[in-house]
């Protein structure tokens, strides 16, 4: 449930007063979720009519066109309809513009001036650096059935030898090997972490990311746990691999795929649910949604309208009878009951294509404990106390009764106190510290996962 949009601007601007030239070059920048967002406005003037493109080079975009402007006693104001977006700041004597971007109701500061902003160096201080004091090497393999081919990394601690291994199983969203995020890589970390304690790891770019191929937007949970299963097939072919000793990493929706796979697959030998869902697809979106609207401060009979109405939503998917091609259609009809003219017609057609995708139809029907319940390997369940995308108490408890009801023993739960759903020690749990944070995953989760393979591979 990782999925970030950032903003893209257009921007237009006029004469300026007391002879001050607005013309030139703009430099400004955002700070969104906690990453710097670089804008530059190009500013010229012909005839006395003034006009300006944007360009974003964090997102490799130039040239982008503009809405209206205007600029009255040293007061510049921008608007962009189609986006809901404005821009206000005045222009002082010293060629600073000190202003605020607004969109969506969200207020973001943003001065601009004619000095050319440096990238952001993020202090990333888990981040390894190479040399790396063991064996990495850039793999490929073959999901056959899909005619997709899967790039990423295995590393060993030693080039020679034969080692237990973990396959890391991403979340959400297409990611790649390192399931990199608002300038943390989280498996790359983790990676590391495990292989300088003797233990071999697999990971690699979710299909149509990063070098591997396929097609991304089509795919379900099922078809990414296909390709763990044919990155499992890869590794019993490796001399240094311990085919006995063969576990599952699995974060956020990896936590989901992790227990399809070894629900099945007689060859896993342990699986790690970081945040791993147990609820049904559709009571997980509709939990995760009340815990951010409430976090958020969003008036209460909102929240719960809300809740009331995508609930609505989620039964006409979960209603299996109504054939997927006329999902889509479905949702319309129902929306435009629920909001009428309130939902613009692009926010609901946005709101329906998101609803309606191959995965999100899936994931809605999805309810892991189903799989769960076959599990006979060794499980360790972990979750941050502050996880707001994947709640910690509700979830937890959930994995316990469920195993309860199993022939399994060989199970822990444990919830890691003042963790967020990254495993980053936080204040809030909130979506927009992950990217403030400096810690990409908190050495008590790390300790917590290596402490517990140790014991299984014994």
């Amino acid at each position: 449930m990782k999925k970030i949009t950032l903003i893209l601007l257009t921007i237009l601007s006029t004469l300026s007063m007391y002879g001050q030239d607005i013309t030139g070059q703009w430099n400004g920048a955002l700070k969104v979720q906690g990453t710097q967002l670089r804008l530059v406005f190009n500013v010229t003037k012909t005839d006395n009519v003034v006009s300006s493109t944007m360009d974003s080079p964090d997102q490799g975009a130039k040239g982008i066109p503009t809405t209206t402007t205007s600029f009255e006693n040293s007061i510049l104001k921008i608007t962009i309809a189609n986006a809901k977006i404005e821009y206000e700041g005045t222009l002082r004597k010293d060629d600073i513009i000190v202003g605020t971007f607004k969109q969506g109701g969200q207020s973001f500061p943003m001065n601009l001036s004619k000095e050319i902003i440096e990238k952001e160096k993020l202090v990333r201080p888990q981040e390894p650096i190479k040399p790396y004091s063991y064996y990495s090497e850039d793999i490929t393999f073959e999901n056959k059935k899909a005619g997709v081919s899967l790039a990423g990394t295995l590393t060993l601690p030693k080039k020679d030898g034969v080692f237990p291994v973990v396959i890391l199983i991403s979340g959400s969203g297409p990611q790649n090997r390192d399931e990199e995020l608002l300038g943390h890589k989280p498996f790359l970390v983790l990676s590391d972490f495990l292989t300088k304690n003797g233990i071999a790891v697999l990971r690699f770019d979710d299909r149509g990311t990063g070098k591997s191929s396929g097609d991304f937007k089509e795919a379900t949970t099922f078809d990414f746990a296909k390709d763990v299963e044919y990155a499992i097939e890869y590794l019993q072919k490796r001399k240094e691999i311990n085919k006995d000793k063969i576990g599952l990493i699995g974060h956020s929706e990896g936590g989901i795929i992790a227990p399809i796979i070894a629900s099945e697959n007689e060859d896993i030998d342990f699986i790690v649910l970081m945040a791993g869902s147990a609820l049904r697809g559709d009571k997980l979106l509709l939990l995760q949604k009340y815990k951010i609207e409430t976090q958020m401060g969003i008036n209460r009979q909102l929240v719960e309208s809300n809740q009331q109405i995508f609930a609505g939503a989620y039964e006409i998917i979960l209603n299996e009878s109504i054939e997927n091609e006329l999902v889509s259609d479905t949702l319309s009809k129902y929306f435009t009951s629920k909001y009428g003219q309130a939902l613009p017609e692009k926010q609901k057609i946005a709101l329906i294509n998101q609803l309606s995708s191959p995965w999100m139809i899936n994931f809605i029907r999805l309810d892991p404990a189903v799989y769960l319940s076959k599990v006979n390997c060794p499980v360790l369940a972990i979750n941050g106390s502050k996880d707001i995308q994947v709640p910690s108490k509700e979830n937890l408890e959930i994995i316990k009764d469920n195993f309860r009801k199993t022939e399994n023993t060989s199970v822990k739960v444990k919830e890691l106190e003042d963790l967020n759903h990254l495993f980053q020690e936080c204040e809030t749990g909130s979506i927009s510290e992950y990217g403030t944070i400096e810690q990409t995953i908190s050495p008590i989760a790390l300790k917590e996962i290596l402490n517990w393979i140790n014991i299984h591979i014994k």
